[in-house]
């Protein structure tokens, strides 16, 4: 069935319009990915979808889809985390999943961060920018990744290099400008073998993010409703998440005061004017040098609400591993991994390696 016809069942206010089945969705985004409907019909289908609600079974079809035409890094990997966040980045919260990633990593376990850069509408700042100010990078290549996980514990891969049919949807992104269930497909390309953290937006879509990645397949998961739909907590007020583990969905409540990690303010990027039509945060050098200034800050020991942000974020990469049992056994280890300099030495590690 064309996108044209599936349009017709998922627009708003007809009569005879229903949900679409997992086949269907299968099928829809499988013909998108491979270009056997043009960019038009895709954008037409993506809005119509939004405006529908997707269904847990829809976004599955999706996901189902890319995943089967994407070259999956460290499929197979044991005590792999998948670290999720949104693709199109952030504009004033800094992408500090790197710094709670490499913490992580100092604590035994091996993280693969899947994102991209320059991502629109937005093009805000991702994990791929902090790492290329730090002196480091992501990679294209899925072979490379798995290599640097398998060396470092860490390693970010855009997820357009282990799926080229996403650069035609980039397009369509920039053109809807509005989010659809496509960013969510997007976070959801990963290894059914691994744990995943992923970032959620606020609003009803937080149990949908937990139970399409428990359809997937996926062992153990966190969703949460992070900085921006980010996978990095709030440490001014509590974050609400999901979490998947042995076939049950547990609510979390990430409060900082419960861990002495309360700040009277997020971590922030300096402010920055308006960027032109087609540009942003990540187009801008001074934010780029001033995440990974805030993450190079963290790594080196400096107290703040960066600080514990990431050790948040990086007690709940432990937790999803099943490396910790509770949320505060993951702050103390991931406490312990950084103040031992063990988060710098995988930085280290992975600077020789993509040096």
């Amino acid at each position: 069935m064309a996108l044209t016809d599936l349009i017709k069942l998922v627009a708003p206010g007809r009569r005879n319009g229903r949900n679409l089945t997992f086949q269907e969705c299968r099928r829809a985004m499988a013909a998108v990915l491979a270009g056997e409907e043009s960019e038009i019909s895709a954008a037409a289908f993506f809005v119509a979808m939004r405006f529908k609600g997707p269904t847990v079974e829809e976004l599955r079809g999706f996901a189902d889809a890319a995943r089967a035409a994407a070259t999956m890094p460290c499929e197979g990997m044991a005590g792999l985390v998948c670290v999720c966040p949104p693709h199109d980045g952030t504009s004033q919260a800094p992408p500090l999943e790197v710094a709670a990633g490499l913490v992580a990593a100092g604590a035994g376990v091996r993280v693969l961060i899947l994102s991209d850069r320059c991502v629109p509408p937005r093009r805000g700042l991702t994990a791929a920018n902090v790492l290329e100010a730090l002196g480091a990078s992501m990679t294209w290549d899925p072979a490379e990744a798995e290599s640097w996980v398998a060396k470092a514990r860490f390693a970010a891969c855009s997820v357009t290099g282990m799926l080229p049919g996403l650069m035609g949807l980039r397009r369509v992104r920039e053109q809807v400008g509005m989010r659809t269930p496509l960013s969510t497909v997007e976070k959801l390309i990963a290894p059914a073998s691994a744990a995943v953290v992923a970032g959620a937006q606020g609003g009803p879509v937080l149990g949908m993010a937990v139970e399409v990645l428990q359809g997937l397949g996926h062992p153990r998961a966190i969703a949460l409703q992070g900085m921006e739909g980010g996978v990095i907590p709030s440490v001014r007020r509590h974050t609400r998440g999901i979490e998947l583990c042995d076939a049950h969905l547990v609510p979390i409540h990430v409060e900082p005061e419960d861990f002495g990690l309360q700040s009277q303010g997020e971590p922030e990027l300096p402010l920055y004017s308006p960027a032109p039509s087609g540009k942003g945060p990540c187009d801008n050098p001074s934010l780029v040098k001033a995440a990974g200034e805030m993450t190079a800050l963290v790594l080196a020991g400096e107290p703040g609400p960066a600080r514990n942000a990431t050790l948040f974020g990086a007690a709940l990469i432990l937790k999803a591993a099943g490396r910790a049992m509770t949320l505060a056994e993951g702050v103390d280890a991931a406490t312990s991994a950084l103040d031992s300099g063990r988060a710098r030495e995988v930085l280290e590690e992975l600077r020789g390696l993509t040096g």
